[in-house]
């Protein structure tokens, strides 16, 4: 395997001498290369597009979105998954990263474990990959063997297969019937991909999983209006997104939380239509909760 033909192994002609730089100097080049990676994923932009279309599909047909990678990049895509749930209030299993090595290898490296093809298949079977599925699999190098056997498994499947890299036309991309590939160049500290590819890969699973939720009906404006209320200050931001998108007070909000069972949703609808109890519901109900099309609904009926 010749790693030094990969673009995140190249050396970085502005760092070789790094190491002799005052800690200022350090900070501001680390500064110049990470300004470079939003217009790499700027070039990704109709790619990625395409790939949050393909993930509405499998929601709106009762699919997932399943994340899976090995070390920082397997990381990122638990990261991701784990704050769908408070955030846009689906179920754990709607969006589910899974790592090289399991759950151990989010917080110290398991050795050998991304060098796994069979075992990155075989974590899909044990949670019961179908067709319905996208899989996403996430390396900067686009040649990691466990990703690789995931990918092979999801396209033997029927399940969409996605590649997120940051080299060219790596082993990835070429299994994969989708590929988002923001070339971010050389890292500051040679083969270091926690640093620019790393950044590139959690703004690229941002725009997925936040785009994608935004199509179903999970943010009325860019209000979040999901939101679990599983803490103080995710009660008190319930409240807060309740009286933005309805102008109410205080105590109407409260009230209407309360009636609602806490559902955040339900109660901007009851304030915004009169409704009450399961009539709000029903309503929200009957448009696949997307508030804005109940709210339209009950208007025109009026």
């Amino acid at each position: 395997m010749n790693l030094t033909k990969l673009n995140t192994e190249q050396q970085n002609p502005k760092t070789l001498n790094i190491d002799l730089m005052e800690t200022e100097e350090i900070i501001s080049i680390i500064n110049q290369e990470d300004l470079l990676v939003p217009n790499a994923i700027a070039r990704e932009i109709p790619a990625i597009s395409s790939v949050v279309e393909r993930i509405v599909q499998a929601f709106r047909d009762g699919g997932r979105l399943i994340y899976t990678g090995a070390g920082t990049s397997g990381r990122l895509g638990i990261l991701d998954a784990s704050e769908c749930p408070p955030t846009y209030g689906t179920e754990p299993e709607m969006v589910v990263g899974i790592i090289a090595g399991g759950r151990e290898a989010t917080t110290e490296a398991i050795e050998g474990a991304e060098d796994d093809r069979v075992q990155g298949k075989q974590d899909l079977v044990d949670i019961g990959l179908t067709a319905k599925d996208v899989v996403v699999g996430i390396a900067a190098s686009g040649r990691t063997p466990y990703t690789i056997g995931a990918l092979s498994y999801a396209n033997e499947i029927g399940a969409a297969s996605v590649s997120v890299v940051c080299s060219k036309d790596s082993e990835m991309e070429k299994i994969s019937a989708y590929t988002i590939a923001p070339i971010v160049g050389p890292e500051v500290v040679t083969g270091s991909t926690r640093m620019k590819a790393g950044t590139a890969q959690k703004l690229v699973l941002n725009m997925l999983t936040t785009a994608s939720m935004i199509k179903i009906g999970k943010v009325f404006g860019n209000l979040m209006v999901d939101v679990q209320m599983t803490n103080e200050k995710l009660r008190k931001r319930a409240e807060n997104i309740v009286k933005t998108a309805t102008g109410a007070s205080d105590e109407e909000a409260s009230s209407a939380l309360a009636e609602q069972h806490n559902n955040t949703k339900a109660a901007i609808l009851q304030i915004i239509t009169g409704l009450n109890g399961t009539d709000v519901t029903d309503l929200l109900q009957k448009h696949s909760g997307h508030l804005r099309e109940a709210v339209a609904a009950f208007h025109h009926d009026q």
